[in-house]
């Protein structure tokens, strides 16, 4: 079973991400579950949700305490929760940030983590740029099919078409194919955006 906890503020689309990447490794035949969890249900709370996927039925119904990825929509959230907590030693971790591990102050945090599965994607800035808004959930999906393999681009591509047909569709998948492209190819961020 793979498993995905992302990390956000209310608002940042936390929520409709792990749908969407519960939805794209539906698409491709695997069991997925999407799990919200909400604490002060309020614009800019911490707010989590969680994702499995599997290639047998999933019974578990709890939240993900031991991710082998850890999405992180707002580097804000360093400071105030202990994000990384239960993360594999082998676990990928996206962060939305134009920033240095030094300059967010987790570089020591991270060390033990394989160092092509620590990634900093500019997903605010990409978003954006496709979307005009601010939210970086869609772009952070196309990263994790990068990065992982565990979902396909494709796929993600028919799960956000899904989730928000027209022109906000549209846009979405055209920032998440841009964050798929930038690190499946190894593009610096600065040159992406």
């Amino acid at each position: 079973m793979f498993q995905v906890r992302i990390h956000g503020r209310g608002g940042q689309g936390v929520v409709s991400a792990a749908e969407m990447l519960s939805i794209a490794a539906f698409l491709e035949g695997k069991h997925s579950q999407a799990v919200p969890s909400f604490g002060s249900e309020r614009m800019g709370a911490p707010v989590v949700a969680f994702c499995r996927i599997d290639d047998k039925t999933i019974r578990l119904r709890e939240p993900v305490l031991e991710p082998d990825a850890l999405i992180i929509q707002d580097p804000t959230l360093f400071s105030a929760i202990d994000v990384f907590a239960g993360l594999s030693p082998n676990g990928y971790l996206l962060i939305n940030s134009k920033r240095t591990l030094e300059e967010l102050g987790i570089a020591e945090a991270v060390n033990h983590l394989p160092k092509d599965q620590v990634r900093l994607v500019p997903a605010t800035e990409i978003a954006l740029k496709h979307i005009k808004r601010p939210l970086p959930n869609a772009v952070l999906l196309g990263a994790l099919a990068a990065v992982t393999g565990v979902i396909k681009i494709e796929s993600v591509v028919k799960a956000i078409a899904s989730k928000f047909p027209g022109k906000i569709g549209d846009a979405n998948i055209q920032a998440a194919e841009a964050a798929y492209q930038q690190l499946a190819n190894h593009i610096p961020e600065e040159a992406a955006c």
